[in-house]
């Protein structure tokens, strides 16, 4: 199974056992997997890989609206953006296994599972990062400029001190101990999404690549906190209901709550522009207006007569 998908789902299943509440979560996963079986015209729905996967999360999103813990409605998220659409059936059946057999055990927190041992350098980064973006769904912008200082700063600790480098990079050694290990070292000094960061970089990252498992935390992050913040520019002042409308419509549309960041510029004419990281949307009357007139020049140049040709009438 995709390795994203594997960690964020290994994040998930901390939550929900805190929470006493994953046998009731496996249940909801079974019944999402049994429904879009029945459902003809669901299925087709989401597995159509033409159909963008920002509208086939919203198709899933407004299905499961109130019928699921919002962790159950985030992992069938997660899945729609990470896995191909031609497989997204199955990865729901698979959610429903891993989900029931936690259930039945508790969450694997400190040991390590085949598929753990079977990744690859990338496939185990991935696997971290898909943890790290449950995490980051969790904390506050504020939180999260804060969790990507604090992993800078542990990364060249480890990096800088041979002993611990050694000690964190040395398979031999159960996980649970080299977890206890970075838990020392906190102690308090750190947020607990930073704590729970970098002792999963340690059970699902590959031991001896832990600097740059760490630093490729960093990177997530940092691309979080983008992904987080909108910014609005609009022609006109945009008022609280509105700003909470786009908020809502953003975050739909992004996977997670944003912040707007809001300016006006009157040379739009009317409209928003937003960008929330590589996205950019347009909406702008400025830009509209110079779509028109890109489509009014290429539709006067389809109607010229080439230079050196006669009318019918000449």
């Amino acid at each position: 199974m995709n390795p994203a998908l594997q960690g964020y789902l290994a994040a998930v299943e901390e939550v929900l056992h805190e929470a006493s509440a994953l046998h009731e979560a496996a249940g909801e996963l079974l019944s999402v997997a049994e429904l879009v079986d029945a459902n003809t015209e669901l299925a087709l729905a989401i597995n159509d890989g033409s159909v963008p996967v920002a509208s086939r999360r919203a198709v899933l999103d407004d299905l499961l609206e109130g019928k699921v813990r919002p962790e159950v409605k985030s992992l069938i998220h997660q899945a729609v953006s990470v896995i191909p659409a031609s497989e997204l059936e199955s990865s729901f059946h698979w959610l429903y296994s891993q989900m029931n057999t936690a259930a039945e055990r508790g969450p694997n927190v400190d040991g390590e599972s085949d598929d753990e041992v079977l990744l690859g350098r990338l496939g185990s980064r991935n696997r971290v990062s898909g943890y790290a973006a449950a995490v980051f769904e969790t904390v506050t912008s504020a939180e999260l400029e804060e969790i990507e200082d604090q992993l800078f700063r542990f990364a060249r600790t480890v990096e800088n001190s041979k002993p611990l480098r050694g000690a964190l990079g040395d398979r031999e050694l159960p996980v649970s101990l080299r977890q206890q290990v970075i838990a020392d070292l906190f102690g308090d000094q750190v947020l607990p999404a930073t704590k729970r960061l970098a002792a999963y970089a340690v059970r699902g990252g590959r031991a001896r690549d832990i600097v740059a498992t760490l630093d490729a935390l960093v990177q997530d992050a940092a691309r979080a906190r983008g992904w987080r913040v909108a910014r609005v520019q609009a022609a006109t002042e945009v008022d609280a209901s509105q700003q909470e409308g786009l908020a809502e419509a953003l975050g739909r549309l992004t996977g997670g709550p944003v912040e707007l960041q809001v300016t006006i510029d009157h040379e739009l004419l009317g409209g928003v522009v937003v960008q929330v990281g590589d996205l950019l949307i347009d909406g702008s009357a400025r830009h509209r207006l110079n779509e028109l007139k890109e489509h009014l020049l290429m539709s006067e140049a389809a109607y010229q007569i080439p230079e050196g040709r006669e009318t019918a009438d000449g």
